[in-house]
């Protein structure tokens, strides 16, 4: 008989599990490899508690999330599959595609192949905002040229991690365009991360209802852009949600839906 065990074999397999995974979140935002700032940063170099909490922009690594928010995505989306909450998983504001691979990640480390991960995003970078949307009117994000990444560069960085296959789906344009026609019917995970309050309230008003019981509403920037937190402030109020929105780091917070 073999002398390893059941649980000694289950115990093996979780620890590898494991070990992919926090290799996944170190190489998406730029730890494992000390990527160094963007330029557009004005900082001197790599410094791990700024990659730790997204306070810069990383020069070749696929997420400025940082490692909290990452983390983030990989615990809420192991959560969601151990409770067995049901749908897709949605990203509204991909940049270079990180956090959604961390999604796909999560569903190949556990042999999931009934859900999908949905990037959508403009791929040519935030669009300017709407004259007819105040709380976007100070909005500046358009200008900044690291922010347009083109749908090839995304494909690329899933390629370069072995996870661009058929249950990646990359949804191209404006969110108000393409989000009231999109495809799917259940949602366990829904990311916010346009940074605008238009493209923030886009996102709830096509997406939320999607969302299963129990599902997790990720919000990136809640505590860092005023119109983004007064998009999901205006929504929540005006449906009278009353989950909890927990902190993750400086930036980020998130809610499960009851």
């Amino acid at each position: 008989m073999s002398s390893c065990s059941t649980t000694d074999l289950v115990h093996e397999r979780d620890r590898l599990r494991a070990s992919y995974l926090d290799l996944m979140c170190d190489s998406l935002v730029g730890m494992l490899n000390q990527d160094a700032p963007l330029a557009a940063c004005d900082l001197p170099a790599y410094a791990a508690d700024y990659r730790t909490r997204g306070w810069d922009w990383p020069s070749n690594a696929p997420s400025m999330i940082g490692r909290l928010r990452m983390a983030n995505v990989r615990s809420e989306c192991e959560r969601l599959l151990a409770e067995k909450v049901p749908g897709d998983f949605i990203e509204t504001g991909v940049w270079r595609g990180g956090a959604c691979i961390m999604m796909r990640a999560v569903l190949h480390a556990y042999a999931v192949t009934d859900r999908r991960v949905i990037a959508a995003d403009t791929f040519a970078g935030l669009p300017p905002p709407s004259s007819d949307i105040p709380p976007d009117k100070e909005s500046y994000l358009h200008t900044i040229p690291e922010f347009a990444v083109s749908l090839n560069e995304v494909k690329s960085a899933f390629s370069r991690y072995g996870l661009l296959d058929g249950q990646v789906v990359f949804v191209e344009g404006l969110l108000k365009e393409t989000l009231p026609t999109l495809p799917v019917d259940m949602l366990a995970m829904l990311r916010l991360d346009a940074d605008m309050y238009e493209s923030t309230m886009d996102g709830l008003t096509h997406l939320y209802p999607k969302v299963s019981r129990r599902g997790s509403i990720i919000v990136d920037d809640y505590f860092l852009f005023e119109a983004h937190r007064r998009a999901v402030d205006e929504y929540r109020a005006s449906h009278e949600i009353h989950d909890e929105i927990v902190q993750i780091d400086d930036f980020g917070g998130y809610w499960i839906k009851s």
